[in-house]
């Protein structure tokens, strides 16, 4: 049987009253006095997209079911535990503060009242291949302004007004273009976005690793002004320059940790969800979406449906097996795909209905994959921050490896590592520190899947060897591997296995010039009535913020509401 998630999560804050959102051009889904009954919309997927929608729309007036495969909530923000170490299994930034304030705003309550945040100071360390001092980037502009002015001469100063135009970048996307569907480009021109077309057309030409190398020169400052890419699934000669509004995150706003991990996220959203009655299960595997044609939209018609692009039959609800294997089917008038799009699309719907048939996906890019390894290391790693980045030399075949056309595992390879338990005690025992490494490599499921105690395919277990000696000989920790009392790794293939992403990808469709804002797709099928999308796979993109915002979008859809900003609370 599929199991459903328990009102009370462990750590739970108390949930105040959720005050109402604001209805302005909103259409209710109830009928209140006139008798009709409430308008039902069923989830498929139970990561932080599928929490934030079920949350939101139930918030709104829906009797929402949440479907979830595994038998645990979170999707990639998932967390696995073993002899006293608590991980966090993918996302552990927290960056851009006030999308997660604005998203637990519309539901009457805080991140300040959810979570407990930590600012870290540094926000960062970054090691680097050719250089045996690392740089720290705090969580103060002016020591990141005079580290920048000590690298490279004339370099802080420089640093002030590429943050200063990272800054407007950003403000202009999130009042423009994070917010929106793009059902309609009009409402995109604005005075503000007028004044700045020139600008913004060179923003979105220009690769973010050129335009930062128009700036600096030396190769350090453009390796952590040009990562950024990597957040967003691309490379710093591949992401448009627009995303160089990244930078403000990390150099100008800081970087926050919740204490206990990103798994607190996932538990408060989950509890909010449940508070505003919907339902979450777990152990329950979707099969289907059920549909029911339109009148008219069959044989003769449809090739006029194909030129026009028009719904050609409507959602009823879904078909789900739970874990003891029994069938059943959920009724809604609206189904939300929060899992993976490529497999929503290609094997839950028959290839008339598909918006994106294999052929869409055959020219998009998936981002890269990732193989993860989780460490328990016995004593302390004072070498090591909350946050440590390791930058190869041959930045450019480090990427090519990745995403060019003979792809491979870098060697050596640019990596990631947190070290969670700098900051926060409760994710390992006494005495012994909690290590995450992520390795960028090819979105392909042949690399294999990972293990626990070395036990993964071979290419995973030895991409997971050479991060833990590269991290051991950067960062100054020769007895690293001696001390290792706790190992897993994750590859490409259990992306796939697991959460059924699209070849593997570790985040989801590459954020490039063809896969940004309105070019990236559309977060409602056409030719599905009823049937939307949200999650990393669609608008506005990775990362946990883009997923609240992609829930906050599907709601603003059903709604009609097509105006480009944040949805307004009411007071």
């Amino acid at each position: 049987m599929s199991a459903t998630v328990p009102q009370q999560l462990s750590g739970a804050a108390p949930l105040p009253a959720r005050a109402a959102l604001s209805t302005a051009g909103a259409s209710s889904p109830t009928a209140g006095d006139g008798g009709r009954r409430r308008r039902t919309a069923v989830v498929v997927g139970g990561g932080i997209a599928g929490l934030a929608s079920a949350a939101l729309l139930a918030g709104d007036g829906y009797d929402v079911e949440l479907l979830e495969q595994r038998e645990a909530l979170g999707g990639r923000a998932g967390t696995w535990e073993r002899d006293g170490f608590r991980f966090d299994t993918g996302p552990s930034w927290y960056l851009m503060p006030e999308v997660f304030d604005h998203f637990f705003a519309l539901l009457g309550t805080s991140a300040a009242e959810q979570l407990d945040l930590t600012l870290l100071d540094p926000g960062y360390r970054v090691f680097f291949e050719d250089h045996a001092q690392p740089v720290d980037v705090r969580a103060d502009l002016e020591a990141n302004v005079a580290t920048f002015e000590v690298l490279e001469p004339g370099a802080g100063e420089r640093l002030r007004r590429y943050l200063d135009s990272a800054r407007e970048a950003y403000d202009l996307a999130t009042q423009r273009f994070l917010y929106t569907s793009f059902e309609s480009l009009t409402t995109l021109a604005r005075p503000d976005v007028l004044r700045r077309s020139r600008r913004l057309v060179e923003l979105l030409l220009r690769p973010l690793g050129a335009h930062v190398a128009r700036h600096f020169a030396d190769p350090r400052l453009r390796q952590i002004l040009g990562y950024p890419a990597v957040f967003l699934g691309s490379s710093p000669d591949r992401a448009p320059s627009m995303y160089h509004l990244m930078s403000h995150l990390d150099l100008a706003d800081g970087v926050l940790y919740p204490q206990g991990g990103l798994t607190r996220l996932v538990e408060a959203v989950a509890r909010l969800a449940e508070r505003e009655g919907a339902t979450l299960r777990t152990g329950a595997t979707v099969t289907a979406l059920t549909t029911a044609d339109l009148p008219g939209r069959r044989r003769g018609r449809a090739a006029r449906v194909r030129r026009t692009g028009s719904h050609r039959a409507r959602v009823t609800g879904v078909r789900w097996r739970d874990a003891s294997g029994a069938e059943h089917v959920s009724a809604a008038d609206v189904v939300v795909g929060a899992a993976d799009l490529h497999h929503l699309e290609t094997e839950l719907l028959p290839p008339r209905l598909r918006t994106y048939p294999q052929r869409y996906w055959d020219r998009r890019d998936p981002g890269p994959g990732a193989v993860l390894v989780y460490l328990g290391v016995r004593g302390e790693l004072p070498q090591l921050e909350h946050h440590s980045l390791f930058f190869t030399a041959d930045w450019d075949r480090n990427f090519a490896d990745i995403f060019g056309r003979e792809r491979r595992v870098p060697d050596p390879a640019s990596a990631y590592v947190c070290t969670p338990s700098r900051t926060d005690p409760t994710v390992a025992p006494p005495g012994h520190e909690n290590v995450f490494v992520l390795v960028p490599v090819p979105a392909d499921p042949g690399l294999g899947r990972g293990g626990v105690d070395g036990t993964g395919d071979p290419a995973v277990e030895r991409a997971a060897d050479a991060a833990i000696d590269q991290v051991a000989a950067w960062a100054g920790i020769p007895d690293l591997r001696e001390r290792i009392v706790v190992r897993r790794t994750v590859g490409p293939g259990d992306f796939a296995a697991d959460l059924n992403a699209w070849s593997g990808g570790a985040l989801g469709p590459a954020h490039t010039l063809r896969q940004s804002a309105f070019l990236r797709g559309r977060n409602a099928s056409r030719r599905v009535a009823g049937l939307y999308y949200a999650g990393s796979s669609t608008i506005p993109g990775v990362g946990l913020p883009m997923c609240l915002i992609s829930a906050e979008i599907l709601l603003k859809r059903l709604r009609g509401d097509r105006n480009t900003e944040p949805t307004a609370v009411a007071r």
